[in-house]
């Protein structure tokens, strides 16, 4: 019997109908259920063929769990060490490698040191440029960290004052300073198992739970060719990443889908947001996927998906050679010489980030950033 387990947290209608789905139309030797964790010892497989993560990226124990099961063959839904990596600079660099518009978009180090640190740890880096900052971007714009989701931290922002009253809110967050888009249409793409996609009209300036109650504005020829468009990009930015459930925003701006958010690897799939028809498709599609890739897992080999940029490097076919270092000789200590006068010390670099404003209140996100 291959088991599928589905590991999640606080959702509540869309993992008992994924069970229920995959026990309603799996073949004979395969049946689903909720994870079940008790004792976990490190190179000890679990009970799984395969898992569909959706809460690790909030429980570290989980995350450690499923790289230990990963290890011993179960096909992780998304792969956890990818993951573990993934970030939005990241993510939008690729983006560029492959050909998919993303808004322009700057780095910023974190407004205060990380613990741990001084001004000694930042001798590589040098002041920012600010005037030359905003000039690149424009406003308004959108800060937001570098790794997360959520809506958490997001800032938009219409001058430089507005800037750096944001930006001394950030504390030790290392933070994206965005382009903003004014778009006329906005999509969220849903993209499983790599091939299967879904282009459902999102409205990111309505309450959660109206989001999804929106229509696409662009008809026609426009339209068509649109939606071509982001599954195209829909596509080739899950294969880079190699995720295997994900989705993909898209604000769109003179008719150019440019990809906003899609490190989404635990996407919103709650019927009372995203909608029964939308529901419906990804439960089926979740299902027919984890049915698959439970088919064609080996026990004990890697059966997590790669992305195109990130690959397990092994040497197939070539024997490894290691050498094991002996210990150094023991040297008699030298005479100690005369101790010389001490260079003049180097001037230590300022602290990574300057600017100081008064604290103020989060403005409200109402454009795609």
């Amino acid at each position: 019997m291959k088991k599928i387990g589905i590991l999640f947290g606080q959702e509540n209608t869309f993992p008992q109908a994924f069970i229920d789905r995959i026990n309603q139309k799996a073949p004979e030797g395969i049946m689903a259920e909720f994870v079940k964790i008790d004792q976990v010892e490190q190179h000890v497989a679990p009970d799984y063929a395969v898992i569909v993560d959706r809460i690790s990226q909030d429980v570290p124990f989980y995350r450690a769990y499923l790289k230990n099961a990963a290890l011993m063959g179960t096909a992780v839904i998304n792969n956890p060490f990818w993951w573990s990596a993934d970030e939005k600079f990241f993510n939008n660099a690729l983006a560029v490698r492959l050909g998919v518009p993303v808004p322009k978009t700057l780095l910023l180090p974190s407004k205060e040191r990380p613990t741990d640190t001084s001004e000694r740890s930042f001798r590589n880096l040098s002041m920012m440029e600010w005037e030359a900052a905003f000039q690149h971007i424009g406003f308004p714009a959108y800060m937001k960290p570098h790794s997360g989701g959520g809506w958490k931290s997001v800032y938009k922002l219409n001058s430089p004052d507005d800037f750096f009253r944001a930006y001394a809110e950030t504390g030790q967050l290392v933070m994206l300073f965005q382009e903003s888009i004014d778009f006329t249409d906005y999509f969220r793409c849903y993209c499983i198992g790599g091939t299967e996609v879904l282009i459902m009209p999102y409205e990111p300036r309505n309450e959660p739970h109206l989001r999804y109650a929106t229509e696409m504005k662009t008809t026609g020829e426009a339209g068509e060719k649109l939606l071509a468009t982001m599954k195209e990009y829909v596509l080739k930015l899950n294969e880079g990443l190699g995720y295997d459930f994900n989705t993909v925003e898209f604000a769109v701006r003179d008719g150019i889908p440019i990809a906003i958010d899609f490190g989404n690897p635990a996407p919103d799939a709650d019927i009372n947001s995203v909608g029964e028809q939308n529901f419906e498709w990804v439960v089926e599609a979740a299902a027919n996927m984890a049915i698959a890739r439970a088919q064609a897992q080996k026990p004990g080999q890697d059966n997590l998906t790669w992305g195109t940029f990130v690959h397990p490097h092994r040497a197939a076919g070539h024997d490894t050679h290691f050498t094991v270092a002996k210990p150094a000789a023991a040297k008699k200590p030298a005479a100690k010489a005369a101790p010389k006068a001490a260079p003049k010390a180097a001037a230590a670099p300022k602290k990574a980030a300057t600017a100081k404003a008064p604290t103020a209140k989060k403005p409200k996100a109402d454009k795609a950033g």
